[in-house]
Parts: C-alpha cells; structure tokens; sequence
C-alpha cells in the first residue's frame, strides 16, 4: 500500500475532470486493443462469473457487475452533483436555470428523433432510440479541461449543469424503458431502504459501517427487482443533504463526493469502460457503421442531434423567452461546447447494452458506433474550443498590453486603444 502522502496525491488527482477522462480513455483504448487482439481471452474475462448464490440472483458476470455494479458508484457522483446543482448552482435560481434545462431536453429529444427517422425503413431498429441521447461528464468536462486556458468559466458551469440534467433525463429513460419484469417485492423492500437511508442521514446518523452495507442491500434489492440497479445511485445521491447547517464547512454531501470521488473516476468509470469498449474494429465493421441504420442513426444522432438540440434548443429560449445567455459567453462558444456534449460513451454503452440485450451482435455495432460517432464530437469539438480559446487569449493579451510601460495595462488608460468586440474578460476558474 503507498504511503499516507502519495495516497492523497493520487486521490487529489483523480478529482480532476483530465485524470479521469485521460483514464476514461486508456481503459477504451486498452479494450479494443485487447478484443481485437485476443478476442477469445477478452470475451472469457467479460463473461466470468463471480457472486454468492444467493435468492437474490448476484452470481453474476463480470461485465454485468461492470455494468450494474461499478456503475451505479457513477451514478451515485452524479446524484449528489445533480442535489448540489439544486441546492447552491445554477438550478437553484429559474432564470440562471431556463437555459441549460432546454438545452438538456433538445440535447435528448433531437438525437432520439434523428435516430427514430434514420431507423424508420427497412431493417432499422427503434428500439435503440436512446444510445445517442447521453451526454458522458467524464469526458467532456475531460476535453474541456484540456483545451481551455483562457475560456470563461461559465462555459464549464453551463456544461456541468447541463451534462447533470442529461444524466437525470438518462437514468429516467433507464428505468422507465429499459426495465422489464419488475418484481414489486423486492423494489418495495428497496424503497423502504430508501427511505430508510434518508432517515437515518436526516437524523445525523453517522458511520460508513452502517451506510455502506445499507447501501448494497438497497442495490442488491433494487437489482432483483428487475429496475436498473443504477437507479438506487442516483437516488441515494440525490437524498443527501449538500446544504450548510450551523458551523459546518462542508456538507455531507459534499464530503461524500469528496471521497467516493476518486473511486468513481479511477476505477469504477476505467473499468466499465474496459468492460464495454472491447468491439471488434476492421475495415467491414467500420463500413457498416455508415451504411447500416441502426449506427449511422446513432453517429448522425451524436453529432449532429446533439449539436443542432442543445444549440437550436437554446437559441430558441433565448429568443421568445426572457431567459438570457451569460453575458460572459458568446453563441460562437455555446455552438462549440454543444459539439462538446455529443460525446456520449459511458451511458451511451451502457444503453447499447441494455436495448439489445437479446442481440449481442447489435450491441456491438452499436457500440461501435458511440466510439466513433464520440471520437468525432471530440475533434470537432476540440478545434472548435481551440479557436475559442484563442480568441480570448488574444483578448486577454490585448488587455495586458502595458506599451508605454508604466504598470498601468493601455486599455485602463483614458487614451488607450479600443477594439470591436472587446469586454472584460472572466479569468478562467
């Protein structure tokens, strides 16, 4: 085991959206390095099975526990993100609110429509109408992360706000239509831990020896129940309290992100992906992603409804609402950033997944079709978030020219030069 200091480093950096996106994708690389190199080792590791055989039904393999398990710690991240936004973000207050929900709500239900009508002939399947709906945190905030030195911070707010309500829109479609045969029994019992877990965290309960195993029995309930067990994450997360009381710094919420953090971003994320990344990729697979239905709907519905959603989604509330744009951000850097949330890898295989549960093959191409309809987001959306960044570093410079040399920057000075478009400028966060 390493030592106190390094632990703490290594936990500190798996807090950063670039670890773990960087993370994110050698996991994906490694996988399809390794299903196309070994395809017989890597299709015996994802199908080994391990858990007790209980009347719960958990000996499962290990690609489920992947999908089931390590996600749901995901999920959990992200409900106590999504209780903070509500709290203390940009949910709290209507008007900051309207914009990032539309964008949201486009972001989903222009993909799932571009899918729908690509997918409305002849030999197309429907039925994956949800795969390019997914906005994946990780990686976005990941690329953002890496290209941005002088972009607003409000970019990345608006991001995380809107990646948060993507997420709760995906765990609804989740439970709602790719949930089949639900045993009331066992989802009562899970609700009533549920409540249970909200209890005992509202009456100042303390103690991971108690939360913990509660936790799992609530997941193992929620699991036989026949509802995504990834659910119970999010509801978990979202029961925990992320507001301040008496002299506290920080709120439990808080404080469990804080350290359920760097489990989520450096293992239970790397190895999903490892897990569901692993497709096959020759040159015939790669053509059918662009000539069969089923992919292209999902590619086009990535890049293009994603993109055409969030942007159009925004620009339209803007327009015959009062809502309002960040005066710190232009359309210029919303197009950009809604390129950005194109990328749809975690839940998006994840959905792949769950809708052809019964055709392995179809899975598979679908996945192969979030890795590169997402692999184009990221370029396009890299250069154009490098052009944005450009630009304000240009400004930013221009704002610091001090020529005459008297400490005092030009543009501050009653006889300083001005130029179209210029504005302050908020340091990047």
């Amino acid at each position: 085991m390493l030592p106190l200091p390094e632990r703490r480093y290594l936990a500190e950096a798996l807090r950063t959206e670039t670890v773990g996106g960087v993370l994110l994708l050698l996991a994906a690389v490694t996988a399809l390095i390794w299903a196309n190199s070994w395809p017989h080792s890597y299709e015996s590791v994802l199908h080994y099975t391990i858990g007790p055989s209980t009347p719960l039904h958990l000996h499962l393999s290990l690609e489920t526990w992947a999908n089931d398990g390590l996600l749901t710690i995901f999920f959990f991240v992200a409900g106590i993100e999504l209780k903070r936004e509500f709290v203390a973000g940009e949910l709290r207050t209507p008007s900051a609110a309207v914009l990032p929900v539309v964008a949201a709500i486009c972001g989903v239900a222009l993909p799932a429509i571009v899918f729908a009508v690509a997918n409305s002939g002849p030999g197309g399947h429907p039925g994956g109408w949800a795969i390019p709906t997914a906005t994946d945190i990780a990686f976005a905030l990941g690329v953002l992360a890496v290209v941005s030195s002088h972009l607003p911070s409000a970019l990345r707010a608006f991001l995380l706000t809107l990646a948060v309500v993507d997420d709760l829109i995906a765990i609804l479609i989740i439970a709602v239509f790719y949930s089949s045969g639900i045993k009331f029994w066992a989802l009562g019992l899970s609700l009533a831990g549920l409540v249970l877990f909200w209890f005992l965290h509202r009456r100042g309960v303390h103690g991971w020896y108690l939360f913990v195993p509660l936790a799992v029995v609530i997941w193992a309930l929620m699991h036989e129940s026949g509802v995504h067990p990834t659910v119970a994450g999010v509801a978990m997360g979202l029961m925990l309290r992320c507001h301040l009381e008496g002299d506290e710094t920080h709120s439990p919420g808080e404080h469990i992100e804080h350290l359920v953090r760097p489990l989520s971003a450096g293992v239970a994320v790397p190895v999903f992906a490892l897990f569901a990344a692993g497709v096959t990729v020759s040159p015939s697979a790669i053509k059918e992603v662009f000539t069969q239905a089923m992919p292209l709907g999902i590619v086009l519905g990535l890049l293009l409804g994603k993109t055409v959603g969030i942007f159009g989604g925004t620009w339209l509330a803007a327009r015959f609402t009062r809502a309002e744009l960040n005066p710190q951000l232009t359309w210029a850097d919303l197009f950009a950033l809604s390129t950005l949330a194109g990328i749809g890898f975690t839940v998006s295989l994840l959905i792949s997944e769950l809708a052809f549960t019964d055709h392995p093959e179809l899975a598979d191409r679908a996945k192969a079709a979030v890795l590169i309809g997402s692999l184009l987001c990221a370029v396009v959306a890299t250069v154009l978030l490098k052009l944005r960044n450009r630009h304000y570093r240009q400004l930013c410079e221009a704002e610091e020219l001090d020529s005459d040399g008297d400490g005092i920057p030009d543009v501050y000075q009653q006889d300083a030069p001005s130029w179209p478009g210029h504005r302050p400028i908020e340091r990047r966060a």
